[in-house]
């Protein structure tokens, strides 16, 4: 059983910065999705794949994952880089 631990990135769509201090863990999946072979709807056995833990720091996540014998690779936060732009600058 692997799993990921990240930190949320910021939505492109909005502006606001909440929900983006918690790191979450979640799992690998074990096997691949199949199509149902009435609806076609893609699903699999591998209910795994459903649980996403939230930690408030990357060390309790990795303690989580150490305390329950779950390999995790911790994928780093980019660097949050701002284009500071003046409003005049549409005008040039």
């Amino acid at each position: 059983m692997t799993a990921r631990i990240y930190q949320r990135p910021k939505n492109a769509m909005q502006s606001g910065k909440a929900l983006l201090d918690d790191w979450i863990l979640e799992f690998a999946p074990a096997e691949a999705k199949l199509p149902d072979p009435l609806m076609g709807w893609a699903g699999s056995g591998d209910t795994q794949q459903q649980v996403v833990l939230k930690f408030p720091t990357q060390q309790a996540a990795q303690a989580y994952a150490d305390r329950h014998g779950i390999a995790a690779r911790t994928a780093p936060t980019p660097p949050r880089r701002l284009k500071i732009q003046a409003y005049a600058d549409n005008f040039r």
